[in-house]
């Protein structure tokens, strides 16, 4: 574990107890009763969405400061609930609203700019920053004990489908420090802690995965796909759902600007893109396979790139850090195929693989089935905007997969399966 007290992890906003999530569980509420509108209507979120009440209630608000807000903990909470705030007035109606108010606009712009985050529902709002504990010894690992500080449903559904992410990124703690100690290991040409880092780090990949299988045990494809995931979308990619030009952020006296911004996703995980540099797994953005030849150029994927720009900004540096000292493609590649280094390499790239394939099924089953599902009768019943599944609806499966999207703007299953088959073909049993 040499490497990893080379790194000060703290100037990245990581730490090896936590990986990217805060040291201490984020704020339920912002203490300041100058900023109890924004918690207000917040804590009451599902019911004016439900009501139709959600749009009203954001316009009567005041434009506040963002002056009062005293450190971090408290600049993420009010970026979490604008973010709550700006989906739900955007999406939480019968027809997409495409003008945020200054109430919103205002101080969302300028919170993000100081957390380095575009102003809109980011993974780092709707999971990093979006958890309590059941205690102060609680294992973070285990989302039996955590719960959400805010929710557009209200419903156990949409709480699971986001603290599965929140313990997986804290079961991230262990990789990173795994990933850091294999690169110290390789920069040392120490084979033998190499491969057993590497295959320590399978152990872990499998871990993470049995962690997003547990998905099933209390989220409901019906009620995340009709009731949840239309309030995940975001501005970009929107013109047939009725955003053309995206969103306009009004900041008051008829001053703004049109912004078009991607959805929640969990592309924008840091701890996922992080494995991806670690192991050396380059994502095509024209969807050929990877070649060992390094002379060949390499093209990045657009979308995986972009979704860095959704991180906050120590997340981002850490992954370019990452970048720049991975070595372990390259020290795995110049031992012989039948090397423990080797093998221990192709079944860490192999077993990310295998997590991928387990993602798919998920989103085949929660997203291309749920959309031919009924809506859950206890459901809001606005249809669901962001996807226009309604009217793509044919008969056979292969027809409803060519017409649905990420919340990222992405075609969602050929984009998830190139992102697999790239990942996969990253492994290498060549001289």
């Amino acid at each position: 574990m040499r490497y990893t007290s080379q790194v000060s992890l703290d100037d990245y906003g990581v730490s090896l107890q936590n990986g990217f999530l805060p040291d201490f569980p984020p704020l339920k509420m912002i203490d300041n009763s100058y900023y109890w509108p924004w918690e207000h209507i917040v804590r009451d979120l599902p019911v004016h969405i439900q009501a139709g009440t959600i749009r009203q209630a954001v316009e009567e608000l005041p434009v506040l400061s963002t002056s009062e807000l005293q450190g971090e903990p408290e600049w993420r909470r009010g970026y979490l609930l604008l973010a709550y705030l700006s989906n739900a007035y955007i999406w939480g109606g019968e027809k997409p609203q495409d003008v945020l108010p200054p109430a919103i606009s205002a101080p969302f712009l300028e919170i993000s700019c100081h957390l380095e985050l575009p102003p809109c529902a980011t993974y780092a709002a709707l999971n990093l920053w979006n958890f309590s504990i059941s205690n102060p010894d609680a294992d973070l690992t285990d989302p039996e004990v955590l719960s959400v500080t805010a929710s557009f449903t209200g419903t156990k559904d949409e709480e699971w489908f986001l603290m599965i992410s929140v313990a997986m990124e804290a079961k991230g703690a262990q990789l990173i420090r795994l990933m850091l100690d294999t690169i110290h290991a390789a920069s040392i040409d120490d084979a033998q802690q190499t491969s057993d880092l590497l295959l320590s780090l399978t152990e872990m990949l499998k871990e993470l995965r049995n962690l997003l299988e547990r998905m099933y045990e209390k989220n409901q494809p019906s009620v995340f796909y009709h009731q949840l995931r239309p309030l995940l979308a975001g501005s970009k990619n929107m013109a047939s759902a009725g955003l053309p030009n995206g969103v306009f952020y009004d900041i008051g006296e008829g001053q703004g600007r049109w912004h078009q911004y991607s959805g929640g996703s969990n592309g924008q995980s840091p701890l996922i893109q992080s494995i991806d540099i670690f192991l050396g797994v380059e994502h095509s953005a024209t969807g050929r396979m990877r070649s060992d030849d390094a002379t060949q150029p390499k093209a990045k994927n657009g979308y995986m790139q972009e979704m860095r720009n959704y991180m906050p900004g120590p997340h981002r540096r850490f992954l370019e850090m990452l970048a720049r000292v991975s070595n372990i493609r390259a020290y795995a590649l110049s031992h012989k195929p039948d090397s423990p280094v080797r093998d221990a390499y192709n079944t860490a790239v192999m077993s990310l693989g295998v997590f991928r394939d387990s993602h798919i099924q998920i989103v085949t089953r929660y997203i291309i089935l749920a959309a031919k599902s009924k809506r859950p009768s206890n459901g809001p019943t606005q249809i669901n905007l962001a996807t226009l599944t309604t009217s793509k609806m044919r008969d056979s499966i292969e027809k409803v997969t060519g017409g649905i999207h990420g919340t990222g703007g992405t075609d969602l299953i050929p984009f998830l399966k190139q992102t697999r088959d790239a990942t996969k073909a990253t492994a290498s049993y060549k001289y």
